[in-house]
């Protein structure tokens, strides 16, 4: 089983932000396990490989001049957030994490549900709602990254799963 995740088409419009505007939707099929979505949101997003916290800190400085929130705006330390991102809700299948900004609304969505044969799908939905054209820019620009990010944090999500099975194997 490959442990890449696809690109899906996200459901629009989607309950965690009716009104987003932009969205993509990344899936991952892992052996079944018994992680819910929280627990597979915090081996995700719990910690980024160096590149990605490089691309964060620049990220941070650039939007502070726009008067942005920055990922540390937010405590990582409370356990109300997953990595740097406020839980907005959580049920055992779906957590939603996310925060509104004066440039755009976005929501991280991941669902956690059974695919009836004997493996379970990860769907990480990014929704968003621009509020303003630097909200279009912003998009526009960080787009390929974002694309990329989740892509790895997948990825390296599913090794670890793909692990986990193996040394559960007899």
């Amino acid at each position: 089983m490959s442990a890449k995740p696809i690109m899906i088409e996200p459901h629009m419009p989607h309950p965690a932000l009716p009104d987003a505007d932009w969205a993509d939707c990344y899936e991952l099929q892992v052996q079944q396990s018994d992680f819910t979505a929280v627990v597979a949101a915090r081996a995700m997003f719990g910690k980024f490989p160096f590149w990605v916290r490089s691309l964060l800190r620049l990220r941070d400085t650039i939007v502070g001049v726009f008067g942005l929130k920055s990922t540390r705006h937010h405590s990582p330390h409370t356990s109300d957030t997953i990595g740097f991102f406020p839980i907005v809700s959580k049920s055992e299948n779906q957590v939603v994490l996310g925060f509104d900004d004066k440039h755009l609304d976005f929501r991280i969505v991941i669902d956690v549900r059974d695919d009836g044969q004997g493996r379970q799908l990860i769907d990480t939905t990014t929704l968003v709602k621009r509020k303003i054209l630097l909200g279009r820019i912003y998009i526009a620009v960080i787009t390929p990254f974002h694309r990329l990010i989740v892509k790895t944090m997948l990825t390296d999500f599913g090794k670890r799963m793909g692990a986990l099975s193996r040394q559960r194997s007899p």
